[in-house]
């Protein structure tokens, strides 16, 4: 591994990534670093969580002249979260160098954001809709931009952000050094690279980078109206530390939330209808530990930076095998191991068969406990708590109680109250999950495989929480300014 002391990166900022817990260079940061402090035009093909931030912020804070009070950095990113992430890193990349840095992103006052623009940041980090707006207002010149660089270019596709896109390129000027960072490669991002970017440097991340080795992966066949309890089933047998789930839709995220809320799990859901205020308090909350199970849609799986996610559960498998990799690398990271286990209809087993192609790891089949199992999984967990309290032998305050119930009951029922008392049992509260249709059906083999298979849970208590964002542009408007029921 390059450290970053060899990448001739000045004092400061070396001393900033060491603030920030940085020693040595990821592959896509080695490559990266140098060839942006050339000032050469760069396509990184890279997955969210291989540290494409770092890459391309540390060249721009070398470059960045803080006497010069110009926009010399655009950032474009497809989501506010994104923006905001992104900022917040090169601001502690750059802190010895006290660079101006501002977000702008739909979702918050824009008369705000003008005001802040006439401090003159040197470095603007936004998603499109909200970075055009502000020059046809005129509020954000683009004359100095030095550097640009295209965020998650395939996901701002997706969202439909393409002539956005194509619009502020027009405005900043040509002789400017291009950064562009994509999971995937289809062609209108290339056809921007070809347009805009001159004699771009690709780098990639090699496939053993984007593999995701230590993940176990499992599926469970199951028709859509089965999925709610054996997905309940499962937290209750194998309660993760801390875990995302994720659906297709913003209602399957709004519902599935409020149905794990009823069944007694701490539940929260995060969509783009909510403030921003409100996003960030909940993913703030993810954080801490103070909700366990974050439920989110796929444009949320890409920009997460969350320690610590041990199990992801794809209630939805994603219709495109690139998604499925980026939901499932929000767990197993830093060397540590993690479980995926994907929900699929028996009309989506074609689907399967595409992911598995692509990440060349084989789903083991996975049978959910039934009601039986998933109680007796609880009782084991009680008692295991029960055993802990008593090894570490702090109940001197609780002594005296307990010797006066056992003076009218038999410490055998006690014992058994207590394990009761800890135990979630098997809860039928009705709950509303709208069926969604399955996937266009793609060719292979519709039954695929059933069966059983084992599975590693984690001890701790069951979580759980939400996140979503929607697929609406960030200014609100729908791409192409057509509705779409996402």
């Amino acid at each position: 591994m390059t450290k970053f002391s060899d990448l001739n990166i000045s004092d400061s900022t070396q001393l900033s990534l060491e603030r920030m817990g940085f020693e040595e260079a990821t592959p896509i940061q080695e490559e990266t670093i140098p060839l942006g402090q050339q000032g050469k035009d760069v396509i990184g093909q890279a997955q969210t969580g291989t540290g494409k931030t770092t890459a391309f912020g540390v060249p721009i804070i070398e470059k960045i002249d803080t006497q010069n009070p110009d926009i010399q950095a655009l950032i474009i990113a497809p989501t506010r979260e994104l923006a905001i992430q992104v900022s917040e890193e090169i601001y502690r990349i750059g802190y010895g160098k006290r660079a101006r840095i501002l977000s702008v992103y739909g979702g918050q006052e824009i008369g705000r954001q003008i005001r802040a623009l006439r401090n003159r940041p040197q470095i603007v980090v936004g998603t499109p809709g909200r970075i055009l707006d502000h020059i046809k207002r005129g509020t954000m010149k683009l004359n100095g931009v030095q550097t640009l660089v295209l965020d998650e270019a395939d996901e701002m596709l997706n969202m439909g952000f393409i002539e956005d896109i194509n619009a502020i390129l027009e405005n900043v000027p040509s002789e400017r050094q291009t950064l562009l960072f994509s999971a995937t490669m289809p062609g209108p991002i290339r056809k921007i690279a070809d347009n805009y970017m001159k004699s771009p440097v690709e780098v990639r991340v090699k496939a053993k980078e984007m593999t995701v080795e230590n993940i176990e992966q499992y599926f469970v066949k199951a028709q859509e109206r089965e999925k709610f309890d054996a997905l309940t089933r499962l937290l209750n047998v194998h309660p993760p530390e801390l875990a995302i789930i994720f659906g297709r839709t913003k209602r399957r995220v709004d519902e599935v939330a409020q149905a794990l809320n009823l069944r007694g799990y701490l539940a929260e859901g995060i969509h783009g209808d909510l403030t921003q205020a409100k996003r960030l308090s909940v993913l703030r909350q993810f954080k801490e530990g103070k909700i366990d199970i974050l439920v989110a849609t796929d444009v949320a799986a890409r920009g997460l930076d969350i320690s610590g996610v041990t199990h992801v559960y794809n209630f939805d498998i994603p219709q495109d095998p690139e998604s499925y990799v980026h939901r499932i690398g929000r767990t197993g990271r830093a060397g540590k191991s993690g479980v995926a286990v994907t929900f699929v209809t028996p009309r989506e087993m074609g689907y399967l068969r595409t992911v598995e192609e692509t990440t060349k790891k084989r789903m083991t089949p996975l049978n959910p406990p039934s009601e039986d199992e998933a109680l007796a999984g609880q009782q084991k967990l009680a008692v295991s708590q029960l055993k802990e309290i008593v090894e570490k032998n702090e109940l001197n305050d609780y002594r005296i109680l307990a010797e006066e119930m056992l003076k009218d009951n038999e410490a055998v029922d006690l014992i058994a109250a207590a394990i009761k008392t800890l135990t979630r049992e098997p809860d039928d509260t009705p709950v509303k999950i709208t069926e969604e249709k399955p996937l266009p059906f793609r060719g292979g083999n519709r039954g695929g495989r059933s069966g059983g298979g084992g599975y590693k849970g984690r001890s701790g208590s069951s979580r759980s929480g939400g996140y979503n964002r929607d697929s609406k542009r960030r200014d609100g408007r729908r791409p192409g300014g057509r509705p779409r029921n996402r």
